[in-house]
């Protein structure tokens, strides 16, 4: 056996693949049973830690700090999202398909009873945030949230966002 090297770095846990991974299975979860394509998924996953983003008296904190040009945050999370899906898919929490909209993810049926078992303080007001992201956009369109998208952090990262992607139509 190998001993543990004390002076190699710890790799990061913020921003990683695992917790962009969880934190989109919370989202499909919150969402299920709807689809979603990678640019909606990158839209939400900014929309659930920066909730105060959105206008409304019911409005939650946001879970991560306001800071100026977080707008910005979209041009990267949307690689680390693709590679965090694959791995919740690895993990088969997160199954994919091919629709008309192009590559969907939705939350697998294991994805539930592994969500139940993280009950951090930070998962759980993720969770909340998620349930009360999927409430208010339940009956909303595509068209429509990406209307909200560009009006609360800019048409021009929103566009950027649907060019890079593949084959999709960013409705949600």
């Amino acid at each position: 056996m190998e001993a543990l090297k004390l002076d190699e770095p710890a790799s990061h846990p913020f921003n990683s693949p695992l917790e962009t991974g969880i934190r989109a299975l919370v989202l499909l979860e919150a969402f299920y049973p709807r689809q979603c394509d990678l640019i909606e998924m990158t839209w939400l996953d900014h929309l659930v830690v920066h909730t105060a983003d959105l206008d409304g008296d019911d409005v939650p904190k946001s879970l991560h700090p306001d800071l100026p040009n977080r707008a910005g945050e979209l041009l990267v999370r949307r690689r680390l999202l693709e590679r965090s899906l694959r791995l919740m898919q690895q993990m088969h929490l997160v199954d994919v398909s091919d629709s008309e909209k192009g590559i969907c993810f939705v939350a697998s049926q294991d994805a539930p009873s592994f969500l139940d078992l993280l009950q951090s303080t930070y998962t759980v007001q993720l969770k909340q945030r998620a349930k009360w992201m999927a409430n208010r956009f339940a009956h909303m369109g595509g068209a429509e949230i990406k209307t909200l998208i560009e009006a609360k952090i800019g048409r021009w990262t929103a566009e950027f966002q649907e060019e890079k992607s593949s084959g999709s139509s960013g409705s949600l």
